[in-house]
């Protein structure tokens, strides 16, 4: 299926004792898909904790979104690794899955690889996995230029586009200028929504997508109708939301604000804090302010 539009990162419900939450993560596909009409789901990705995912629980709950989303809608599922032996390793436990792409990050531990071997480290992944692979370009210490992302794109069969992140509109727009015929580029500039879709990006996979999807749905089809009044207008219900996600335990204030919806959606797994008194009144007043609660 063709991947676009809103593509909301779940969250990874957990229990108290941190144990995966089944029930929880089927109610959510099933929501985001059925009630809020998003064009997809990302799970694994770092509004899901999948850094904090062993590859059996990985494959769990990738399993889980493929089953419920029978077909309706594509599920991107998220590698968050530290070396090119891990990313293939965990691409080939998702291989049987109904993918309709793997989010791979580059690697985000201290050392930073060259570009020629970040090229390396793609190259060998696309070839071994079963499934089309996207960067997730998000860890600022290892953050790949766009000229390496389109060399990358336009280079490396299987690699078929890019998630653009770290809240840089410029490095957005400088990718979609060089390369929107060189791959799928989505944008995750979640304060910048609007701009992101007004340039061309081929939709979004960004934490606001997952706390607000039904206007971000909104949004997506305001801009691609043109009514720009309105899409500029719902630009300003979202902008609060995701200033009072921001921070550091942003997955933790993901789930705040699903819960606060009535999406429960457990606890964030240690060391990550879950939402401190403060964020949580920031988060609630940011909804009410959109009219979502």
């Amino acid at each position: 299926m063709k991947i676009h539009g809103i593509v909301p990162p779940m969250v990874t419900p957990f229990a108290a004792d941190e144990s995966l939450d089944e029930t929880l993560l089927r109610a959510e596909v099933e929501h985001l898909i059925s009630a809020a009409g998003v064009h997809g789901v990302a799970v694994g990705g770092s509004t899901g904790e999948g850094h904090a995912l062993t590859t059996d629980e990985l494959r769990q709950v990738v399993g889980i979104a493929c089953e419920v989303a029978a077909g309706r809608a594509p599920v991107i599922a998220g590698i968050i690794v530290d070396s090119t032996r891990q990313a293939i390793e965990k691409a080939h436990a998702l291989a049987d899955l109904d993918v309709a792409a793997l989010q791979v990050t580059p690697v985000h531990y201290l050392f930073r690889p060259s570009d020629e071997m970040m090229f390396a480290h793609f190259a060998a992944l696309a070839e071994q996995a079963a499934q089309p692979v996207m960067i997730y370009n998000v860890v600022p210490w290892t953050y790949c230029s766009p000229a390496l992302l389109d060399r990358m794109m336009r280079e490396i069969d299987g690699l078929i586009g890019v998630k653009q992140s770290a809240g840089d509109l410029k490095l957005l727009a400088d990718l979609l200028h060089t390369s929107t015929d060189a791959g799928l580029i989505m944008s995750a500039v979640d304060a910048l929504m609007y701009p992101s879709f007004c340039l061309g990006a081929h939709g979004a996979i960004a934490a606001i997508l997952t706390a607000a999807p039904e206007l971000c749905v909104a949004l997506w089809d305001q801009v691609g109708e043109g009514d720009h009044a309105a899409a500029l207008e719902t630009h300003r219900k979202l902008l609060p939301i995701y200033n009072a996600l921001e921070g550091d335990n942003m997955p933790a204030n993901v789930k705040t604000a699903l819960a606060l919806q009535g999406r429960p959606a457990g606890v964030p797994r240690m060391p990550m804090p879950a939402s401190s008194a403060e964020q949580r009144a920031k988060i609630s007043a940011a909804l009410q302010n959109a009219g979502m609660l």
